[in-house]
């Protein structure tokens, strides 16, 4: 089993940056590829961004130019840089591991945090 911690959520005016953190536990040598996903009231989960274990990544088109996902060194977390956000960005935000490793993400086995709030507005 893979635990997985999201911080660095909160109120940010619109415009302004964030970053998120991920930290992974527990079995963490099945983890090849992560992700993260978000939730807006109303709305279904979607995915925002994911890399692979060779740093490939993807994005939704929403957030392509403005959100940079990365790994830590040790691989076993994950980073989620958002800049010039937006009010539609607010949602919740949920790190995801995957013990699949292609960039149709995810392919595998994949695990979930509970998730971090991120609100913008001013």
């Amino acid at each position: 089993q893979v635990q997985l911690v999201e911080s660095g959520g909160g109120l940010v005016q619109p415009g302004r940056s964030l970053r998120l953190s991920c930290a992974a536990s527990g079995s963490i040598f099945t983890i090849k590829a992560m992700g993260w996903y978000r939730q807006a009231p109303g709305k279904q989960r979607e995915l925002v961004a994911s890399i692979t274990s060779a740093g490939s990544t993807n994005y939704a088109d929403s957030v392509k130019g403005r959100f940079t996902i990365a790994r830590g060194y040790g691989k076993d977390t994950v980073y989620l840089e958002m800049n010039s956000l937006k009010p539609e960005d607010t949602a919740v935000y949920y790190c995801n591991a995957d013990t699949g490793d292609r960039s149709d993400y995810p392919s595998g086995i994949h695990y979930w945090g509970k998730g971090t709030l991120v609100t913008v507005s001013s």
